[in-house]
């Protein structure tokens, strides 16, 4: 492994930063960000770093033309691309069969018990499912060097139990966080690192040259893209951490998440830019819908309904999920579905059997539609995810199978769900934003909540949501008539849960858990004039501080 500057550094006449200053003292430090590491990470930063703010600022100017009246569109610029007739770089015949992908935080007991699922590849996920205090992203990425080595393994102090690898595992792919994301512990010039490099940078160096002599990787899953532009700002970096590591060029292969609204309108563009490193698009339904209110958010004709109204069946989401599987089939690489948040409900064998009939159609619909393998985020899913895929897929995949060429049109990509707005809906988004809040204040990034498992794109949604309805004046169906949600009607039911938490747990489990921080940032990003971006970055700095 080749850990001086990379020829290539000095061939630009580029310099590198000196090394990156670590504010936090966390176990697993003195094996994870060695000198070696900190000197690629501030390789990475000094590299890229201005060309990250570049495309920040450019999201920006972007969604400022949106709320000047603009909508989405297909670019003039880049037809050729999308009506070219043209392939990527092979995938490799270990990303041949991605059935069943499981997804969740970066703990030991919850990897060893996804490894061990029996699901094709399972995603370490440093960014949504994941709360990112400094101890949990260090000790996660402790675990996946022990993976790396064979020692992974749990013994829990409360049940006695001893958790180990099987002999066959799912392949592991990680999951960095989003590119607008910083990492406040480690500092470069005065600057926060960028999270996304950070995340990546630290798992590449350590695994990268070891997974690539064995095959297996490294293989990532990219959140959060806009454009193009950004998918070539990661083939950049792909290609210079080849480079500097001694990996073959072409080695690393990525799925892109398309989760935002314009990513959808440049498919093609951003498979084009990741050619040789791409394996596939996934459809990051729950951010999607997220982006979709952010995007359109100064356009009242684009208002949701109630959150459990906004279904994979119809309108945009139809339509989004049509095209990126046609989109995908014929660059040859894996469409995949995204995940359902139903979960098993051991002690109550009804509620279990809705889970589950409810899982299976979700999953149903997604084979049907011509995905080539689909998300979980629980083991006991597994299997029935398999029986479905297995009962409709003559093959690893189905991506020889064409989908329709018809043109898709832009407003289709655009329709918005019709429904309704209810009190319940409203009560239920503040509900949920406030407990995932707390939660991920509190360090868990993927949470149980009413029966589903929620994670950060759950908290988005749910202020967005609350955000659009005061912002247009939408009408709310009370058991009185119809009301408009206004920010003092919004105060009021914070307030009202504020209540039914403190009843349910108590004054010391209210600010144990933190609730009172969640409250006021779900109060403030809702009831903003503007609509924040992500709720996680003020978040973040009160998650930063707590200790």
């Amino acid at each position: 492994m080749n850990l001086a500057t990379p020829a290539s550094l000095i061939q630009t006449g580029a310099s590198v930063a000196e090394r990156p200053v670590v504010l936090r003292d966390v176990p697993g430090v003195d094996r994870v960000l060695t000198e070696g590491a900190l000197d690629f990470i501030g390789a990475l930063q000094a590299r890229f770093g201005q060309k990250l703010n570049a495309l920040m600022v450019a999201r920006e100017r972007r969604q400022e033309r949106f709320d000047a009246g603009r909508l989405p569109d297909y670019l003039e610029e880049t037809t050729d691309i999308r009506r070219g007739i043209w392939q990527v770089a092979p995938v490799p015949e270990i990303l041949q069969d991605r059935r069943v992908e499981i997804t969740g935080p970066v703990d030991r007991k919850t990897m060893i018990a996804a490894l061990n699922s029996g699901a094709k590849v399972f995603m370490a996920d440093f960014e949504d499912a994941t709360s990112p205090r400094f101890d949990i992203l260090i000790a996660g990425q402790v675990n996946i060097i022990d993976y790396r080595d064979g020692r992974l393994s749990f013994d829990d102090p409360k049940t006695g139990r001893e958790y180990r690898l099987n002999d066959e595992t799912a392949l592991m792919m990680v999951r960095p966080r989003g590119l607008h994301m910083q990492e406040a512990n480690v500092m470069q010039g005065g600057y926060p690192v960028s999270a996304a490099l950070f995340d990546f940078g630290l798992h590449i160096f350590h695994n990268g040259a070891a997974l690539a002599e064995r095959g297996q990787g490294p293989f990532y899953y990219l959140p959060k893209i806009q454009n193009h532009d950004e998918a070539r700002f990661w083939n950049q970096v792909f290609l210079f951490a080849q480079d500097y590591l001694g990996i073959a060029p072409g080695t690393i292969k990525a799925t892109v998440l398309i989760e935002t609204l314009t990513a959808a309108f440049e498919m093609d563009e951003i498979i084009w830019e990741l050619r040789d490193h791409i394996a596939g698009l996934n459809c990051g339904r729950w951010d999607y819908i997220f982006s979709y209110i952010k995007t359109l958010r100064a356009h009242p004709g684009y208002v949701l309904p109630d959150r459990a109204q906004v279904t994979m069946d119809r309108a945009f989401l139809a339509t989004y999920v049509a095209r990126l599987i046609k989109v995908c089939h014929r660059r040859g690489i894996h469409a995949m579905g995204g995940v359902a948040p139903q979960i098993p409900e051991g002690d109550d064998p009804v509620a279990n059997a809705e889970a589950l009939a409810g899982f299976r159609l979700d999953k149903e619909r997604e084979v049907r539609a011509g995905h080539d393998g689909t998300w979980v985020t629980h083991p006991d899913l597994v299997p029935v995810a398999m029986e479905v895929f297995d009962a409709e897929l003559h093959g690893p995949n189905q991506i020889r199978r064409q989908r329709q060429e018809w043109r898709i049109e832009p407003e289709m990509l655009l329709k918005p769900h019709t429904g309704t707005i209810t009190e319940e809906g409203v009560r239920t988004n503040i509900s949920v934003a406030m407990e995932y809040l707390a939660a991920w204040l509190s360090g868990r990034g993927a949470v149980p909540i009413h029966h589903l498992l929620e994670d950060a794109a759950t908290a988005e949604i749910s202020r967005a949501q609350l955000w659009q309805w005061i912002r247009h004046g939408a009408q709310v169906q009370t058991g009185s008539g119809e009301r408009s949600l206004t920010r003092d009607w919004l105060a009021e039911l914070i307030q009202a849960e504020i209540v039914a938490v403190l009843g349910r747990i108590g004054p010391g489990g209210f600010h144990r858990g933190h609730y009172a921080p969640a409250a006021r940032i779900l109060q403030e990003a809702a009831g903003a004039e503007v609509l924040p971006d992500f709720i996680t970055t003020p978040a973040y700095a009160v998650l930063n501080a707590l200790d």
